[in-house]
């Protein structure tokens, strides 16, 4: 007996965007590494890869994650 069964059909509503075939399914059809998602709309999931430029550049240009800019090291 399985502890976990893998989820092999998807709920309607679900959408993804998948990574590997750089398109929008309904339903997890690729594996989860392999996409972006659940999303709530068709729509929302075929702005996956801008919604994930704007959160890298977010992300690359919040200080808290640039400890070194302010000269301080962690020392080790």
């Amino acid at each position: 007996m399985a502890l976990f069964k893998k989820r092999t059909v998807g709920k309607p509503g679900e959408w993804y965007y998948c990574l590997v075939h750089k398109r929008v399914e309904e339903g997890p059809d690729c594996p989860a590494k392999d996409r972006f998602g659940p999303y709530t709309s068709r729509e929302e999931a075929q702005h996956a890869m801008d919604l994930a430029r704007e959160r890298n550049l977010e992300w690359e240009n919040d200080p808290r994650w640039h400890d070194s800019r302010s000269g301080h090291t962690d020392g080790g």
